[in-house]
């Protein structure tokens, strides 16, 4: 088994060809306009078509690109050649890079990397090599990083009704740093370690993204017998060890199974695909007989010894069937239907089965498939269904990891034919005065951030902070002149707490500057804090959620006269007083009064 990974990281700045800011729009905001696009391939520098650039063409797709004044403007649109190279972002590849002793290159040159899935309205991404052979430490050794890339993200899906796709251009341009390994990561719970420590590399210069889709993990998978295949964009650090263990499990098990159906000389075959429709003319099927209804064709496919095999599971709730069905909605449909299944769920009857099997000529060894849809679509989802399962070999492909810890098959794996040269934007050169010049706006290292933080907190709390991709906030607020200690905990424990209660802050640094502002002027107490940030997160302010609910910190003369009022009860009153009263101050009070007495 051989373990790579690539990281993409949304870079904190400016967009990288135009000085539009990198802010992403309310979920549900309404776009100032739209655009509409079609997508086709190009041949790179060497003539030829990338082969996952020919498998998205032939899916035929219009996109719709919705545009929102103040986040986007004609160079996203496509319609405004590229800017100069935003400053700071490339300052801020290059800073990681040295941090990770990489040899930066002599010159940058950007290069366009064809993608047609939609992301971009042009057709291509712009990358350029910033930095070259880099290392990093792990528990199982050294980490070789070879690459060192900046690029421009993709645009935002939105939906995907039917074969077309709705994008949104507030994200498409943000700068992104793309570092990869080279495949020497031993098993999953190594390329965690790897990821996550990628991850604190970066989140301690304090100049990039932070929040959840800011960064991804794309891993590269292979097995003795098998093939590379990419899981792309892995999101969820503590899900990575699952990915790499189903995908092991899952190109295994195909390994298995293609030699069994080798024995049964099971893939040369030639696909003949059969109209059925009038099978199901009076059938109980309600999925079959809507889409007749709405004019959809039944069409019927035999798999020459292939009984059995489609429900063979792979990975786990994913069987063979899956895997054939994910070709199939490449050609814009909803899935197939095969033999290997339980047909009665779809009220399928015995009688239609026979009548179906009939109509392609199927054995009892030969499984069949069916697909409902519009005829071209049906035929040409049944094709890619039949090429699929003629494979006599683990494919190399593109995977899209599942929330569940599977995967699913995206698209052919790219190669060298989707790049060539990008002319509308000049090299660079990386001189000695530009490195300077980031050299010595560099802050601490990851090793002495550790240290700074191990002075500022507990061990357990300083490894939770190093690790958080709040670092950034914290070193914001405690410079602010907050309490590590209070910052740490509200950010690591009462926030998550408080999420897991449903109550999330929209806009975290400003409520959290706002909250430690008011606490330094003693406003409230600290066990007060979890029910202020409750209401904030409803849009109130700190100032006015004390004020409406009370929560004013009780001092002075008010608060000797409540220690007298409860005969210098400690416990009594904090009982009654806690979200109001210091506790420390409280002690000190009662201890004082007791010695005047």
């Amino acid at each position: 088994m051989k373990i790579g990974l690539e990281i993409h990281q949304r870079l904190d700045s400016n967009k990288l060809f135009c000085d539009c800011p990198s802010i992403l729009t309310e979920k549900d905001a309404e776009p100032n306009s739209t655009v509409y696009r079609r997508l086709h391939p190009v041949m790179s520098e060497l003539g030829e078509i990338d082969k996952a650039s020919a498998a998205e063409f032939s899916r035929d797709r219009v996109f719709e690109y919705q545009y929102f004044r103040g986040s986007s403007c004609l160079v996203e649109l496509d319609e405004e050649p590229p800017h100069a190279i935003n400053p700071d972002a490339l300052k801020t590849v290059l800073e990681i890079a040295l941090r990770l002793n990489a040899r930066p290159v002599d010159e940058l040159h950007m290069m366009r990397k064809i993608v047609i899935d939609g992301s971009n309205t042009s057709g291509f991404q712009r990358t350029a090599v910033v930095a070259m052979n880099g290392v990093m430490e792990s528990s199982q050794g050294p980490i070789e990083i070879p690459l060192i890339a900046i690029e421009e993200e993709s645009s935002g899906i939105v939906k995907s009704p039917g074969r077309n796709q709705i994008y949104k251009l507030d994200r498409l341009g943000i700068p992104l740093i793309e570092m990869s390994t080279t495949p020497v990561i031993k098993d999953g719970k190594h390329l965690k370690e790897v990821a996550e420590k990628l991850g604190m590399i970066l989140r301690a210069t304090g100049k990039v993204a932070r929040g959840i889709g800011t960064i991804r993990q794309d891993v590269n998978v292979s097995t003795e017998g098998g093939a590379r295949v990419e899981l792309k964009g892995a999101q969820e650090l503590k899900m990575l060890p699952t990915y790499v263990e189903n995908e092991v499990n899952r190109q295994t098990e195909l390994i298995k199974l293609i030699h069994e159906l080798r024995k049964l000389d099971a893939f040369s075959f030639k696909p003949e695909i059969k109209d059925v429709t009038k099978t199901f003319t009076k059938t109980s099927a309600t999925l079959i007989s809507k889409g007749i209804e709405n004019g959809a064709a039944v069409l019927a496919m035999k798999i020459p010894k292939h009984a059995g095999f489609l429900g063979r599971e792979l990975q786990p709730k994913r069987r063979y069937g899956s895997e054939l069905s994910d070709y199939a909605k490449h050609a814009g449909v909803k899935g197939i239907i095969h033999t290997d299944e339980n047909l009665s769920k779809y009220k399928i009857s015995e009688d239609e089965i026979s009548a179906v099997r009939k109509a392609v000529h199927a054995a009892k060894e030969d499984a069949v498939v069916l697909v409902v849809a519009l005829e071209k679509q049906a035929s040409s989802a049944l094709k890619m269904v039949a090429e699929r399962a003629s494979l006599d070999y683990v494919p190399e492909e593109t995977r899209n990891p599942l929330p569940d810890g599977t995967s699913a098959y995206m698209r052919p794996l790219p190669g060298r034919a989707r790049m060539y040269p990008e002319t509308d934007v000049p090299s660079i050169p990386i001189n000695s005065e530009l490195l300077d010049e980031v050299r010595s706006s560099m802050g601490e290292s990851l090793e002495e951030k550790e240290k700074i933080l191990a002075k500022m907190l507990n061990p357990e709390m300083a490894k939770k902070m190093i690790k958080s991709r709040h670092l950034r906030l914290f070193d914001a607020l405690v410079k602010g002149g907050a309490n590590p200690k209070l910052v740490a905990v509200t950010i690591e424990d009462t926030l998550v707490s408080l999420r897991r209660e449903g109550f999330e802050l929209a806009h975290l640094e400003k409520s959290l500057k706002d909250l430690f502002s008011e606490y330094s002027k003693g406003l409230f107490v600290k066990a007060a804090i979890p029910d202020i940030l409750k209401h904030m997160a409803k849009g109130s302010s700190a100032e006015s959620v004390v004020k409406v609910y009370r929560l004013q910190k009780i001092t002075g003369k008010e608060l000797e006269k409540i220690a007298d009022e409860a005969n210098h009860n400690m416990k009594a009153i904090m009982a009654k007083h806690r979200l109001q009263v210091d506790p420390g101050e409280l002690a000190k009070l009662i201890s004082k009064q007791k010695k005047a007495k």
